[in-house]
């Protein structure tokens, strides 16, 4: 089973709000994707404090339905 880039933005929606989410499925396998994500609540925060915000939105489906996430993230 594989996450949709539909699926992967409303996760993240559901912890990050006010999020501007562009995802790119990077191989077309559904499996392999490029998400920039830009927020107001990035502000302040390292890059690390930022990607953690992303993957705990992600929950479990980090490394098992979702393989790999290549993240930009941006304060909005």
């Amino acid at each position: 089973m594989t996450l949709s880039s539909t699926e992967i933005e409303e996760m993240i929606k559901k912890k990050i709000p006010d999020a501007i989410i562009e995802i790119e499925d990077l191989r077309g396998d559904n499996n392999h994707y490029h998400a920039t994500v830009k927020s107001s609540q990035f502000s302040g925060l390292s890059k690390i404090k930022q990607h953690k915000m992303v993957y705990e939105a992600l929950g479990k489906h980090m490394g098992s339905t979702l393989h790999a996430l290549m993240l930009t993230t941006k304060v909005k």
